[in-house]
């Protein structure tokens, strides 16, 4: 039996642990394919075996460019169980993000989906100069287990670089440790208090911080969750329905997807056994929660997380509606929250250890050890976090301070609004004017800026927060991960015009 699982404990433990309690209980879905927490762990082991084969050793970077697959969580506990560093990169990065990851993580190893969605990433990563380049899509390394070190004996060691998203500089490669990684999955576990009888989803790349954060929770609470190699609705419908999904979500903009095509059909249940949507990585309008309960007859529970820390809070059934539908919900035991001139910052077990560059930690971390998130909020009496945008995302207009994030609430509450991004954009008078950039729900009336003046007055705007400018797009630019609004490419647009 596995040791128990204690500050020092490894996500190898956690699965072994697992494998041993409920061997023939199933965790991966997809399609027609099952795999079980027994047969994860097996296969896991004798993929470790080839891996070793190959070369791979404790410590060795292998670097994986992997879609959401089950054999993708093969790979990824293989290396944990041989305690390589691993360094996942999202399958829709190109030449740009995956060969800086490759220069700054030393990736002795890359593991290439082959030709995936038209785009054959084989090709391109040894176009970058990839070393020890191997194909791992239907088939991964093999071997016989009995050639195996021990699993490694802590968590504590860097053993994960995950990439945030650079947008007009390189992306920072994010050092995390098995226990960072078990800390955050944990709080989201424990948060959303699901059991051995629901099924979950990951509609959102395994490669990204979400997919070992996810894991953990099956691990805790030995259910499944069906995989979705690409995430599109209504397609992907059928699927939920037929593995009888209870909890679905991802962020924001899944929550808003799952809706639209609620009401395409209203009054249908559009997934029956669903029961939680759940999700973070992007604010989440009061308005949008009311209408998941109302519309989609299912509770709807948010969080807060980054790559930094894969789970911060998270809002709790047992919360009333007013803190689910206004907070990101509450820290976990061990994380500590410290509000410092409106900026969040925190310091706990699921922090990570800083980055691979030296001076982007230096200047992460405060004199006590907290990390600044860059965003703005503060504790309720309660003690949730309500988030009130960002430091970069505060709109200074004449001297005076513009939350994007208040602006952007209350025009979620206009009928002719399906999403928004407010934005400010230089200007020689005001030094900055806000600029309201609005995605509208099909079959509503165009929206003019008077409309927009009209409806933040009546909601109580102040008068030197109201948008000088409106644009309205068919689609705001998102990324590809959890489809959060690329306002810098928004401000790039429309800097100039």
């Amino acid at each position: 039996m596995p040791r128990a699982l204690d500050g020092s404990a490894t996500l190898w433990d956690l699965l072994d642990r697992r494998a041993d309690l409920t061997p023939d209980r199933p965790v991966l879905l997809q399609g027609d394919r099952v795999l079980t927490f027994g047969a994860l762990r097996e296969r896991a082991e004798r993929t470790a075996a080839g891996l070793y084969g190959m070369g791979v050793r404790p410590g060795t970077v292998v670097a994986w460019q992997l879609p959401t697959r089950p054999e993708t969580a093969v790979l990824s506990f293989a290396l944990a169980r041989l305690g390589a560093v691993q360094t996942p990169v999202i399958p829709f990065y190109r030449e740009r993000e995956v060969g800086f990851a490759l220069r700054a993580s030393g990736a002795e190893f890359f593991a290439s989906p082959g030709v995936w969605r038209g785009f054959d990433h084989t090709a391109m990563a040894r176009a970058l100069g990839a070393r020890g380049v191997f194909e791992a899509y239907d088939g991964l390394p093999d071997g016989d287990p009995a050639v195996l070190p021990a699993p490694p004996a802590e968590g504590t060691s860097v053993r994960w670089i995950y990439w945030t998203s650079g947008t007009t500089s390189d992306p920072k490669g994010v050092l995390h440790t098995d226990r960072s990684l078990l800390a955050g999955g944990s709080c989201l576990a424990h948060a959303l208090r699901l059991g051995p009888d629901d099924v979950g989803s990951m509609a959102f790349p395994y490669a990204h911080i979400a997919g070992p954060d996810y894991t953990v929770m099956l691990l805790l609470y030995g259910f499944p969750a069906v995989m979705f190699e690409h995430f599109a609705l209504p397609e992907a419908l059928a699927e939920y329905r037929r593995h009888g999904v209870t909890v679905a979500g991802g962020s924001t903009a899944f929550y808003a997807m799952f809706l639209a095509e609620q009401r395409r059909r209203p009054g249908v249940p559009l997934i029956p056994t669903l029961r939680l949507l759940a999700g973070g990585g992007a604010p989440k309008p009061p308005e949008l929660y009311h209408a998941v309960v109302r519309e989609l007859g299912a509770q709807l529970t948010h969080g807060y997380g980054m790559t930094e820390v894969p789970m911060i809070t998270m809002g709790s059934p047992d919360d009333t509606a007013e803190q689910l539908a206004t907070t990101e919900g509450r820290p976990p035991e061990g994380m500590e929250i410290r509000i410092v001139d409106g900026e969040v910052r925190l310091r706990g077990p699921a922090v990570c250890r800083g980055y691979l560059d030296p001076e982007q930690t230096a200047e992460a971390f405060d004199a006590d050890g907290f990390l600044r998130t860059g965003d703005l909020g503060r504790l309720t009496a309660s003690g949730h976090l309500v988030l009130t945008g960002r430091l970069k995302d505060v709109i200074i207009r004449k001297g005076e301070n513009v939350s994007a994030q208040e602006v952007e609430a209350l025009l979620h509450t206009h009928p002719g609004v399906g999403d928004v991004a407010v934005i400010g954009l230089p200007d020689a008078e005001r030094g900055e004017l806000v600029c309201a950039v609005v995605e509208q729900p099909p079959g509503v009336r165009p929206l003019t800026l008077a409309a927009v003046t009209e409806h933040l007055r009546a909601a109580g705007l102040s008068v030197h927060k109201l948008p000088e400018r409106l644009e309205v797009v068919d689609a705001l630019p998102r990324n590809e991960t959890l489809r959060k609004v690329l306002k810098y490419r928004l401000r790039e647009r429309y800097s100039g015009t």
